[in-house]
């Protein structure tokens, strides 16, 4: 085995692992993984597109993010190895939280910790929704852009999905940005 790729399969299950241990929300974990795979294993145009194709198709954006780095980064292999570190994690720390649940699920203070977590899941969100609108400070944001945001806003408002909410947003990026 050439120990390059080697090395590559072994940076995305490092890179995946660290990204779902230290953050394992979804939507929080984009700008961790941003900062993780951007200019090591590929371009910032290639994660936008990845997160984006994530959204819109079917199924886990974690996961399906995860196949696009890891293609990007090592082929087919480097999708099994991204895979793997962005599975265990989770997987092992639902595992452990449905067994304290399971413990307490008639606690009251339980009930209380649950809303307590709801602002700053609201919170983690926004922070992400703001690392990825304000990508590269030399970059300015003009009116396209802000059209675009404020069109997607507007059509979550009226409960359009998210992935046709995307879907359009891309359909007026190719007419807005020629």
């Amino acid at each position: 085995m050439n120990q390059s790729k080697f090395s590559v399969w072994i940076s995305l299950l490092w890179m995946f692992l660290k990204v779902n241990l230290l953050s394992p929300s979804g939507p929080a974990s984009v700008g961790l993984l941003y900062k993780e795979a951007v200019g090591k294993v590929m371009s910032e145009e290639q994660f936008v597109e990845a997160v984006g194709f994530s959204n819109v198709l079917p199924g886990s954006e974690a996961l399906k993010l995860a196949m696009f780095v890891g293609y990007a980064a090592g082929g087919i292999p480097g999708v099994f190895t991204a895979l793997l570190g962005a599975v265990l994690p989770p997987t092992v720390m639902m595992l452990a939280v449905a067994s304290i649940l399971q413990r307490f699920q008639q606690e009251d203070w339980l009930k209380g910790f649950v809303k307590g977590m709801s602002p700053a899941i609201a919170a983690l969100i926004i922070m992400v929704a703001w690392e990825l609108f304000h990508v590269g400070q030399t970059k300015k944001i003009d009116r396209r852009t802000l059209f675009i945001a404020a069109a997607s806003a507007v059509a979550l408002w009226f409960e359009i999905p998210s992935p046709l909410v995307l879907l359009g947003a891309g359909v007026l990026g190719v007419f807005l940005f020629r």
